[in-house]
């Protein structure tokens, strides 16, 4: 089968539509954010925080990597379909090795992952060989990939504090590899300018992966006031956390999303923005909701007395996370700070005094306060340049 079969089609004026696959490809990924989140209430501590942290970082590269080739490959040609259902299972397995990653499964999630990001390059490069650029680009991807899953698998093989170092080396070493072009000794390196990427359909592939996010935070707060009395107490830490996802849908889809997807899409580089907004700043607005769920759970299940540390660090940074990834976000895409947003960065960071000295659901209605204010912001913003 020639591999100009298995390309998509991109119509004049519009962009690539998501397909049912990948949107059932994204599936594994939902129980991936629910592992995450379980496993970081389970381990909140600092070195708790690091493995989570960088076991997110894996699941993202495995996920926005799997969205570029699809932005290229057609998810309706079977053997891209068949690569995806492929990627699908094994990446089950990645997830499900996920909750004893750092203990017994640790050489489990690194063949997984290995296996997930090596396999998907080469098949790409061979499913694009009639398109030599692209074919060469992920030819490098692979040759990176293969240098990283060295790390992966002796970090496998390894234990403890080993692990952990040589697992940061291997994530490490892949999220520098596209600011390096994936250079690679005899073939140079790619040029993001020249990468002929689909900018609407990765907008809205991240769009949707941020929906899962926010899924995720409705989860834990439901199942987690489900199960408890409910209480005054209760109750308006259950609504104080629902406010606050709403808030965050607000600020991203109301504000963001669509504005973002036109301004990728008539770019003069849509490479490179799609590189640095999408594949690198979008993981802080994921990482700040799955931390967000956590201090929800945490917070409906203990909503009176003095706040902990690790409850006001989550309350407080789960939002600063996904403001800065916002702020982060409009200045890479419309080449502009949101001052709104920088103020509502300083809101939060001006909590931090007062956390420990409030109930959790005093320091929630506050966050949640300031999401909103925000949100509320922003809407008649649009509404006021609406009318201009």
């Amino acid at each position: 089968m020639p591999s100009r079969h298995m390309l998509r089609d991109r119509a004049a004026g519009g962009h690539a539509r998501v397909t049912y696959v990948e949107l059932f490809f994204d599936l594994v990924f939902v129980f991936a954010v629910t592992q995450l989140s379980h496993g970081l209430m389970q381990h909140a501590t600092l070195l708790g925080v690091v493995e989570t942290g960088l076991l997110l970082m894996a699941v993202w590269w495995a996920w926005i990597f799997t969205a570029w080739v699809t932005n290229w490959l057609d998810p309706e040609r079977p053997p891209v379909r068949i690569m995806l259902f492929a990627v699908m299972v094994v990446g089950m397995v990645l997830t499900m090795s996920i909750p004893k990653a750092f203990g017994e499964r640790g050489l489990i999630f690194a063949l997984a992952f290995v296996a997930i990001q090596l396999g998907r390059s080469l098949f790409t490069a061979w499913a694009m060989r009639a398109h030599p650029f692209q074919s060469r680009n992920f030819i490098r991807i692979s040759a990176w990939f293969a240098a990283s899953g060295v790390l992966w698998i002796a970090g496998g093989l390894a234990e403890g504090g080993v692990r952990l170092a040589l697992w940061g080396g291997a994530i490490a070493l892949e999220y520098v590899s596209p600011a390096m072009g994936f250079w690679t000794p005899g073939m140079g390196r790619a040029r993001a300018e020249e990468w002929d990427v689909e900018g609407g359909h990765l907008a809205e592939r991240c769009a949707l992966f941020t929906i899962i996010a926010l899924g995720e935070s409705i989860l834990v707060m439901g199942a987690t006031t489900a199960g408890l009395a409910w209480t005054p107490t209760v109750i308006a830490a259950f609504l104080a956390s629902f406010a606050g996802s709403l808030a965050m849908w607000w600020i991203y889809f109301a504000d963001t999303a669509e504005a973002a997807s036109e301004a990728i899409s008539h770019a003069k580089d849509p490479g490179r923005l799609a590189r640095t907004a999408y594949t690198y700043i979008h993981l802080l607005p994921i990482a700040g909701i799955i931390v967000t769920a956590v201090a929800d759970e945490w917070t409906i299940h203990h909503p009176t007395g003095h706040t902990d540390p690790k409850t006001a660090a989550a309350l407080i940074g789960g939002p600063f996370l996904f403001l800065l990834g916002g702020l982060l976000f409009k200045r890479a895409v419309f080449r502009a700070w949101a001052p709104a947003q920088v103020v509502a960065l300083l809101a939060l960071a001006g909590l931090a005094p007062a956390s420990l000295v409030v109930s959790p659901l005093i320091l929630s209605i506050a966050t949640t306060g300031v999401l909103l204010g925000l949100a509320v912001r922003e809407g008649l913003s649009r509404r006021a340049e609406a009318r201009a």
